[in-house]
């Protein structure tokens, strides 16, 4: 169990950099798109957490379920808009720096609660 607690952090953080770094390398763009590896980072943080938990609640391990239903709901805001705008030729600024902020605030949740 603790080789597949490792391996699905692993992807966890895979999943963070995608998303993070599709967003991250748009800052200067123009337009600026839903990409996919936005989509694919989403849904990487989605699937891998939701199966961390799974595997950290087998082991017997403690799990906050407050922090990981905050997180849970911030990353299934972030999987809804980037689905329902990733054929939009250019999404809004404030789109694109709402799903920035809420990344950096999935990150801080998971770092300092």
């Amino acid at each position: 169990m603790e080789i597949l607690r490792d391996v699905l952090v692993f992807l966890h953080f895979i999943g963070l950099a995608a998303l993070f770094g599709g967003l991250f390398v748009q800052l200067k763009s123009d337009p600026r798109v839903v990409n996919n590896a936005v989509i694919h980072g989403a849904l990487t943080q989605l699937v891998t957490g939701l199966l961390l938990v799974g595997v950290l609640e087998g082991m017997d391990a403690e799990v906050d379920n407050a922090k990981i239903g905050v997180k849970l709901l911030v990353v299934l805001v972030i999987t809804v808009l980037a689905f329902a705008n990733r054929k939009k030729t250019s999404i809004p600024n404030g789109l694109f720096f709402g799903l920035m902020g809420l990344t950096v605030l999935n990150i801080a949740v998971a770092v300092f609660w």
